[in-house]
């Protein structure tokens, strides 16, 4: 068999193959959340999100908001040098990200049920 009828044959079935998953798949909520820092991120945003009084008092100053927290939350970067790793049950976790040149620096008390941010750190 020649090699153009056999990309032939190989493209057609790919072509079927990825039709049948964007149709039979496309309802799906699937995501690709491989990544150390895209994992916990995951993990943090399915949970109840609950505010310590520190961060309620900066909300309510306006010195942050929590448009901006949630950006954080969803796209920031983990320092793992920083993870308090020796807890059972909670972990800390440090999520840094730059918005506005502002550099954003939130402590999260990652728990079974629910997500505590501790504090807030702008530079």
């Amino acid at each position: 068999m020649k090699f153009t009828h056999r990309l032939g044959y190989y493209l057609g079935g790919f072509s079927i193959g990825l039709i049948f998953l964007a149709f039979f798949l496309s309802g799906k909520r699937a995501s690709c959340s491989y990544g150390p820092d895209a994992r916990v991120l995951k993990n943090i945003s399915t949970k109840q999100l609950v505010y310590s009084p520190n961060v309620i008092e900066l909300i309510t100053n306006k010195s942050i908001d929590s448009l901006t927290i949630s950006k954080v939350l969803k796209s920031g970067d983990i320092d793992f040098s920083e993870v308090n790793r020796d807890l059972d049950s909670c972990k800390i976790y440090i999520i840094e990200q730059e918005i506005n040149d502002k550099n954003i620096a939130l402590t999260v008390e990652n728990c079974e049920a629910i997500a505590t941010i501790k504090t807030i750190r702008i530079k």
